[in-house]
């Protein structure tokens, strides 16, 4: 016969096989129904922190179109499924309610600003790059045919990684920049 001593969890742990808690004697009903959010993903998805520029593997929990954990990758030769307190709390960047979703924008001569959402912004930025180009855009220095723009720079910064600096460089000498640097160390 069962008795509330038997139901005591310290009382199991001490009297059973599991003298350290770390078994039988830690679990409950509660305990046994308790599914982990990674169990129930549809799907796993790699990715990188982007706090840093050490490029943590990550891997991405997906269910439902959301993300439901973010794990440290154990298949990454830099972290090897390691991350630190802010790639651990990385899926709060992405899941907060208090996630700003909106560009903030402050008009000239202005005194408020303004909530944009991300598509207007974006055409404001390219509008804003192309007349700089164009502004800018120099065919000749000193009679040699140069065809570049010096209205338009671009400084990478660490957490970018090799690939994501090499595309930059592509983009920008494109445009006809020739003030192009990054640090990217890894």
């Amino acid at each position: 016969m069962k008795t509330w001593l038997d139901a005591w969890p310290v009382f199991r742990q001490l009297t059973g096989s599991d003298p350290l808690g770390r078994g039988v004697a830690a679990r409950s009903k509660a305990t046994e129904q308790v599914v982990s959010r990674t169990a129930t993903a549809d799907r796993v998805v790699t990715s990188v922190c982007p706090y840093c520029a050490v490029g943590c593997g990550q891997r991405v929990f997906v269910k439902d179109e959301k993300i439901v954990q973010i794990e440290g990758d154990p298949d990454s030769p830099i972290s090897r499924g390691r991350l630190c307190p802010k790639g651990s709390a990385s899926k709060q960047l992405v899941t907060s309610p208090s996630r700003v979703t909106t560009v903030k924008y402050r008009r000239p001569y202005a005194t408020d600003w303004e909530d944009l959402d991300l598509d207007t912004a974006m055409e404001m930025i390219a509008d804003r790059v192309l007349d700089a180009r164009a502004k800018g855009w120099q065919e000749q220095d000193a009679g040699r045919r140069v065809n570049r723009t010096m209205g338009v720079a671009s400084l990478g910064g660490a957490t970018l990684d090799n690939e994501e600096n090499y595309l930059m460089k592509k983009l920008y000498s494109a445009m006809g920049a020739i003030q192009i640097e990054n640090q990217a160390r890894i």
